[in-house]
């Protein structure tokens, strides 16, 4: 029998048919039967937990409940009240690490009630059927700007047109959604989820979105300033770490989020040329997502190498469980030394590491993995400060989003102090968004 794997980096390595099975839907969406059930597992806490551990703050016991007595479409006002990407959430919120953890029933049962399943449940229900369940206020006539048309873009346009303002968002892709559009692995946002629920959010009405901008490029901080009264940065970190190894230039050695953007624009996913032994260097949701896309592709070795730890990895336990169920190889405590190869990748060498008061070096032992597509996913940088004051590597913030600059808000990946999560850049939109509507109308 011949195997079904040609060397080096080629595609169609798979059937359309086992290719579109590999990229259903990670979890299937509960029926009308299967929400009840699940939801009548809930304790509807007084104190529940569960509303601590969410970062957009949803009182899960009462859109849970609204659930339980047949009324999923107040279950969904609930959720939007609060996160208007409760859809997205839904399908991509690290909830095994959030509510879920916090939940009563994991506590006493280690099975906790499957909130992020219910909320795409009531949140699936009003949006099939194309319903805004929010009315716009009285136009204010201030108009905002908001740059970057992810998640944190997104909650705070929502937020600033419901509350009667007018919104321009800038973006520099030519589709809005962020990271849920380019960044998120294809089987957890399938059926162009993206697309449909930008879609969906802008139908409120009073948001504008133009395409190709981009901070620091045909785009300024004072040509915004002087334009509006109001401006909220969203705009993520669009530069990638440099891998400074010998042989990074070689062929076959690519970004991660390059690759997983590829992906997601994909019309055929047989067109994608993968690697026989792919290796991903990084210990994030990034690295997880390259790794566990490339095996679906049809690559026969997936392996993910990691400098320190299997605790320091940023992605959760449960992701580096959910690559190990797809037979991705974890390896951890190894530093990138070398790619080898004439012209193209053919070996990764890596070192071994230890970790000794705190501080991270290498062993001088080493090891080759055949590898003829490294992906790197060491993490990602600001493309642009906008020349303001930084925290760290990011642009420093309030609690409510106030940069160094007057006039200027932040949120999401790009602000400093909080989770790079879907869940958390919505919640730091909606709260700027709070304050921008607070400053403007003071002088109202």
């Amino acid at each position: 029998m011949n195997s079904p794997f040609t060397p080096g980096i080629a595609a169609s390595r798979l059937s359309q048919d086992d290719l579109a099975e590999n990229f259903t839907d990670l979890h299937a969406p509960l029926d009308a039967h299967e929400a009840a059930v699940a939801a009548d597992r809930c304790y509807f806490c007084h104190d529940a937990p569960c509303i601590t551990a969410c970062p957009t703050d949803i009182d899960i016991p009462l859109f849970i409940r609204q659930i339980a007595t047949g009324t999923p479409e107040a279950a969904a006002k609930t959720i939007f009240d609060q996160n208007i990407l409760g859809g997205m959430c839904a399908r991509v919120c690290p909830t095994e690490d959030l509510c879920e953890q916090a939940c009563v029933r994991e506590m006493a049962e280690g099975k906790p009630v499957e909130i992020g399943r219910l909320q795409r449940y009531a949140t699936d229900t009003v949006m099939d059927k194309g319903v805004m369940p929010f009315n716009r206020a009285e136009p204010t006539g201030h108009k905002v700007a908001v740059v970057g048309a992810g998640p944190a873009g997104l909650s705070c346009a929502h937020r600033l047109a419901m509350l009667g303002h007018d919104v321009t968002i800038y973006d520099a892709k030519p589709k809005a959604g962020g990271l849920n559009e380019y960044g998120i692995a294809a089987y957890k946002s399938t059926d162009d989820f993206a697309a449909r629920e930008v879609e969906w959010l802008t139908s409120i009405g009073g948001i504008e979105i133009k395409h190709g901008f981009t901070l620091g490029d045909n785009l300024s901080i004072d040509e915004l300033t002087g334009c509006f009264p109001a401006v909220f940065l969203a705009v993520g970190l669009g530069g990638v770490n440099a891998l400074s190894i010998d042989g990074n230039d070689r062929d076959g050695v690519e970004d991660a989020v390059d690759f997983i953007e590829t992906l997601r624009q994909a019309d055929d996913l047989s067109s994608l040329p993968v690697g026989r032994n792919v290796v991903v260097i990084g210990g994030g949701m990034t690295a997880v997502d390259a790794a566990v896309q490339s095996k679906l592709l049809g690559a026969e070795t997936v392996t993910i190498a990691y400098r320190r730890g299997r605790d320091a990895m940023s992605a959760s336990r449960y992701e580096q469980d959910l690559a190990a169920s797809h037979g991705v190889k974890l390896m951890f405590n190894v530093q990138p030394v070398a790619v080898h190869g004439n012209g193209a990748a053919v070996a990764l060498e890596l070192e071994y590491t230890a970790t000794t008061d705190g501080k991270l070096s290498g062993t001088g032992e080493t090891i080759r993995l055949p590898a003829d597509q490294v992906f790197r996913a060491i993490g990602q940088t600001l493309t642009t400060d906008a020349g303001l004051e930084l925290d760290g590597r990011k642009i420093a913030v309030t609690d409510t989003g106030r940069t160094s600059r007057k006039g200027v808000w932040a949120g999401g990946d790009c602000a400093a102090g909080g989770d790079d999560l879907t869940v958390t850049a919505v919640a730091e939109g909606r709260d700027a968004a709070m304050d921008i509507h607070a400053t403007l109308m003071e002088g109202a």
